[in-house]
């Protein structure tokens, strides 16, 4: 499997927390027993799932600090677990070239979410993109 495939589960295992806590969730370790993902990905969806757990709140301030007069309470849950992804990646994963962050992030977008979704996730991630890599 590829790297998009990878994120695809990230974004899966991310759109949970919202919900619930990892404590709470046996989600990461059926994750674990049940993938096909090769190595290299696998080893990206753990240390992400890991630094995204830890890091949760300051994702999401980060988020709230770039989404001009709207309220992060008011974005939808996928939508707030891809742009979580998409942050963590801007922030810890500096060798993944901004492009691929924000084209993968309105790609999970156009699979998940809204019809008008991706329009709000590309806007958000440009408006961080100034602050997290400049």
């Amino acid at each position: 499997m590829s790297k998009k495939s990878a994120r695809d589960m990230l974004f899966k295992l991310v759109f949970e927390l919202g919900f619930h806590k990892p404590e709470e969730s046996n989600m990461y370790e059926n994750f674990l027993n049940e993938n096909d993902l090769e190595s290299e990905n696998l080893e990206y969806v753990k240390r992400s799932y890991t630094k995204i757990v830890e890091s949760y709140e300051e994702l999401k301030d980060v988020i709230k600090n770039n989404t001009e007069s709207f309220a992060i309470e008011r974005i939808f849950k996928v939508d707030l677990a891809i742009l979580i992804v998409a942050v963590y990646e801007l922030m810890y994963e500096k060798e993944t070239p901004v492009e691929v962050i924000a084209n993968e992030a309105v790609e999970l977008a156009k699979k998940y979410s809204t019809d008008k979704s991706y329009v709000f996730i590309n806007g958000v991630i440009s408006n961080i993109i100034k602050t997290v890599r400049k």
